[in-house]
């Protein structure tokens, strides 16, 4: 196993004179055996830090490290690192067997060893029953899980997965979670996991990156990422439904800095006979949650109870309060957070 380091990173690419600059001088640190979720919205760069650690995208400026070694100038195969992808790139002539033994006969592994790490690897993901299998013959979460066993027999330094659980429908991407989860828990192998999903980030992760355009906003807990956002945008990416982010009138009855953007979660507010009027536009019955959907004014905000609180007729008039102590404050200008005055 071994560390991450990134120093710096940045990735651009030319066309003719024009410059476009894809990564912003990322600069983090993974620990030895840590799980760390690369999380962002399409097209912010997650992906492109990723192929850049594995050594399928060059890197621009800056280094990366994988324990003790700089690795920009490694070929993918020196790098001592094993990659899932979204699509299962499995040989679909070969068995189960074949696939997930496949690298270890190129590397001219002893047979004994490659069958010992395969039915090892079979046996922590629960596929031992299906090794003389095609992969035609399986379903996508175990076809997915033949991929990660092909990772594991390589016993690299470091698991690299990209968006390993978007071709999952969503009973699938929860079950598979747990697997990862308990994977990890197994192996301990230094991970990095892109996803689009902030749910994906906030239950897998030991610490989340969150990107946006090319910028790393916040690298921390799932914790502290979402009761303390670095930033306007992690507010409002991070959190199912997201924070509320209010640029009116509130602001000044809450005692927040001049020029600051108001942020309160959906389950903090508190339907009542007073605070904010809100003009109630939709309702959302989710089993034992509601979330409803309420105008302030211009603003559009969202309010989280649960089944035992009445829920407002659509169209009629509302009151919330926002609890005290759950309110965050982001500049305007720069999206960066502040503190209450």
């Amino acid at each position: 196993m071994a560390s991450i380091s990134f120093k710096n990173v940045v990735k651009q690419y030319r066309a003719g004179k024009s410059v476009n600059k894809v990564i912003h001088g990322v600069t983090a640190d993974v620990a030895d055996g840590e799980f760390v979720v690369i999380v962002g919205p399409s097209g912010c760069g997650k992906s492109t830090l990723l192929r850049m650690v594995a050594g399928l995208e060059e890197i621009t400026e800056g280094d990366i490290s994988i324990g003790a070694r700089v690795v920009n100038n490694l070929e993918p195969a020196e790098r001592d690192i094993a990659m899932v992808f979204q699509n299962y790139a499995l040989y679909p002539h070969m068995s189960v067997f074949d696939n997930m033994a496949y690298g270890l006969k190129i590397a001219k592994v002893p047979i004994e060893e490659i069958k010992a790490r395969v039915d090892k690897a079979a046996k922590i993901l629960e596929i031992g029953s299906f090794l003389n299998r095609k992969p035609r013959e399986l379903s996508g979460g175990q076809r997915q899980r033949v991929a990660m066993g092909r990772a594991i027999v390589r016993q690299p330094q470091v698991f690299l997965f990209d968006e390993p659980l978007s071709n999952l429908d969503a009973k699938l991407r929860a079950q598979t979670r747990l697997e990862i989860q308990k994977l990890h828990r197994e192996l301990g192998i230094t991970s990095l996991f892109v996803t689009h999903d902030q749910v994906e980030a906030m239950t897998l992760a030991q610490r989340m990156m969150v990107m946006n355009a090319g910028v790393m906003e916040q690298f921390d807990t799932p914790e502290v990422v979402y009761s303390r956002p670095a930033t306007a945008f992690v507010a409002s990416f991070i959190g199912s439904p997201p924070m509320n982010l209010l640029r009116g009138a509130p602001n000044a009855s809450h005692g927040g800095p001049p020029g600051a953007i108001l942020g309160i979660r959906p389950e903090h507010l508190t339907l009542g006979s007073d605070g904010w009027a809100l003009q109630v536009e939709t309702v959302e019955l989710l089993g034992a949650e509601r979330l409803i959907h309420a105008r302030l004014g211009e603003e559009l905000l969202t309010i989280r109870t649960d089944e035992g609180t009445p829920a407002p007729a659509v169209g009629s008039t509302a009151h919330a309060l926002p609890h005290p102590k759950r309110l965050h404050w982001f500049d305007a200008a720069t999206g960066r957070r502040l503190e209450a005055a």
